[in-house]
């Protein structure tokens, strides 16, 4: 991993906003962790690295640690999936801040698609892209690979800062595309079709952040828990 600090030039997210109710779609899920039940919702890499918080009147689901979950391949150590339910289109919108220090691979990932612990995609939202950082990635039996068409050159997490994140998905096309800030102008573009339904949660590689206000908007999930993690 890169360690050297990494400056951005004009990659500034636009201010925390409210995501508009995707036309056509319903409510497939909705948590804002206000509640202890909320971490039940959940199957985690590694559960002792996550835990829930409160700042100032906001209530997050939190990653405050490192992981010792091990992946069959090169991929995130550290994710939360929502545990019972498998989703095929859907839109996600959630809010994330990033808890790391500043450098180039800082980042949080968005994982979609799940099928098991080496076959998911994931969105690696870091402040600078490379061919390991701020892409969408596939694994699938092997260490991950990018596989964005269009990504922006990183984005700024900020110092204690929130930022609205959605992630799209169609599965007809394979149509796969991440906002960052801006709900109008997405930062990375992907299209593939190797997995169908699958699960869907949030976490990063090996850095620490926090999770508020998650909702995920389709025409249908199917009810089906995710199998625990590990070594295949």
């Amino acid at each position: 991993m890169c360690t050297r600090l990494v400056l951005l030039a004009g990659v500034v997210a636009a201010p925390l906003a409210a995501a508009d109710p995707p036309a056509g779609l319903k409510l497939l899920y909705a948590q804002d962790f206000s509640k202890p039940e909320a971490m039940k919702d959940f199957a985690f890499t590694d559960p002792k690295a996550w835990r829930l918080g409160t700042t100032g009147s906001k209530p997050f689901l939190e990653q405050h640690a490192g992981s010792k979950y091990t992946p069959s391949h090169r991929s995130p150590f550290n994710f939360a999936l929502i545990a019972g339910k498998r989703f095929g289109d859907f839109v996600l919108d959630v809010e994330l801040q990033s808890t790391a220090r500043e450098y180039g691979h800082r980042d949080m990932v968005l994982v979609f698609g799940y099928q098991s612990p080496s076959q998911f995609y994931y969105a690696h939202i870091a402040s600078q892209g490379d061919d390991h950082a701020n892409n969408v990635f596939i694994v699938k039996d092997a260490p991950r690979v990018k596989i964005a068409k269009e990504t922006n050159k990183g984005n700024d997490w900020g110092k204690d800062a929130w930022r609205t994140v959605r992630l799209e998905r169609t599965l007809e096309t394979g149509a796969i595309k991440v906002y960052f800030g801006d709900l109008k102008k997405p930062v990375m573009v992907a299209e593939d079709r190797s997995f169908g339904l699958g699960w869907v949660g949030f976490g990063t590689f090996d850095d620490t952040g926090r999770v508020a206000n998650v909702k995920v908007w389709g025409k249908e999930a199917e009810e089906k828990r995710v199998a625990g993690f590990g070594k295949e």
